[in-house]
């Protein structure tokens, strides 16, 4: 497993470009962080999807932002079976993405990418379940965020890939 990233499109509220979201997120795993294995899916899914994920896995009721699911050590009775340093699945919903860029007067796109970057600080042991925690965490997400910004045209997140003529 060296350095495998999906995104897959289950929602049709935004129109997304995929490709610079895969770019953008290849750039943030092999450059900013520095990872050269990585084993990765991020889906894109709407809020009568991503409120199913939050109520079954979570117990919340209600769409959220994003959701992660880390699989990097999997527990098979007696056997802990060590898998690339980053591999999980990530949930992100564009709609949440939208009601709160209006609430922190920001971009949509800007939430998205600030989404996958969440998403992956997760799955490198970063936690926002405490105060303390949640600090570092936002710390470290806001630092990165501003990297991919200045990387890349965050506003063309929006807009899908030109098709050949």
């Amino acid at each position: 497993m060296s350095g495998s990233l999906l995104i897959k499109n289950r929602q049709r509220a935004k129109k997304i470009n995929t490709r610079l979201l895969k770019t953008l997120t290849k750039t943030l795993l092999r450059e900013l962080l520095g990872l050269k294995t990585f084993d990765l899916v991020i889906y894109l899914v709407g809020k009568t999807e991503m409120a199913g994920i939050n109520e079954k896995f979570l117990q919340h009721n209600g769409p959220t932002d994003v959701i992660t699911f880390d699989y990097c050590s999997l527990e098979l009775g007696t056997w802990n079976l060590e898998l690339s340093p980053l591999h999980g699945e990530i949930f992100i919903c564009p709609d949440v993405a939208l009601t709160q860029s209006r609430q922190f007067h920001t971009s949509w796109q800007s939430e998205l990418a600030r989404y996958a970057i969440h998403g992956v600080l997760h799955l490198q042991g970063f936690d926002d379940l405490s105060p303390a925690k949640r600090v570092k965490m936002k710390r470290e997400e806001n630092r990165l965020l501003r990297e991919i910004t200045r990387l890349f045209p965050l506003s063309k997140l929006g807009v899908g890939p030109k098709l050949a003529p």
